[in-house]
């Protein structure tokens, strides 16, 4: 199995109080955070690429060792993180997990998407409705409208981060990652490619309920996931 990390973007929301780093070294316990990811997947036995731009020099020297392929998107500060994928569409031939890198996750979330059995998969956490990046209506467990600004009345969930799809979809996932590159939406984030398919394809939820999760979208998402470690040792 392959994974993608989502790592060329700048962090617009968090760029102001941590300066010059991207915001997935930030270091967990004196280790950067896409370091402690990228090992964990690698302790999976899975092949992992990333894909860099903003800052892409201080991501590879936080990966510094470890077995990991870069694909670079030189236009990251104009396109979004679909452009990001595309660039490293060669490596989706194969069972995927497909994540951003400023999530900080643990391990049962990794193993319960790894278990998984659907052909796409996103994963979302039921508990969060009111506060939150990015939320989800599910009905018999699949996606069927999506936003920021989805009406609080509609949402049953809020995205985690991460998806997965397996290799029987991916040539679906590519023919529709390829017709949005080629329709000029280079503005879209890579989980679009899932979201504009739900009309025609069963796009699954993996409900991450009572285990922890941060995505890093401001320094208090940050002092969280400290807060978290300290309390939990992990």
């Amino acid at each position: 199995m392959k994974a993608i990390l989502m790592a060329a973007g700048k962090g617009t929301r968090i760029s102001r109080m941590i300066a010059e780093v991207p915001k997935s070294t930030l270091p967990i316990s004196g280790v950067p955070l896409i370091r402690h990811t990228v090992s964990m997947l690698l302790g999976e036995g899975m092949e992992v690429s990333v894909c860099v731009g903003y800052q892409s020099n201080k991501i590879m020297e936080a990966l510094e060792g470890l077995p990991v392929t870069f694909y670079h998107n030189p236009l990251y500060d104009i396109t979004n993180s679909i452009v990001s994928l595309w660039f490293a569409k060669q490596e989706i031939n194969d069972d995927m997990l497909l994540l951003n890198a400023d999530v900080y996750f643990s391990k049962d979330i990794l193993i319960k998407m790894l278990e998984d059995q659907h052909e796409a998969v996103v994963a979302m956490d039921t508990s969060r409705v009111e506060v939150g990046d990015y939320f989800f209506k599910t009905i018999n467990g699949c996606v069927k409208k999506y936003g920021k600004d989805l009406p609080i009345t509609e949402r049953n969930c809020e995205y985690v981060g991460m998806a997965k799809v397996k290799k029987d979809f991916t040539e679906t996932f590519c023919r529709q990652m390829d017709n949005l590159i080629y329709t000029q939406q280079h503005g879209r984030w890579w989980e679009e490619v899932l979201y504009t398919m739900t009309a025609d394809e069963n796009i699954y939820t993996l409900d991450v309920n009572g285990l922890f999760w941060s995505e890093i979208d401001y320094f208090d998402d940050y002092e969280r996931i400290l807060m978290h470690i300290e309390s939990n040792g992990q």
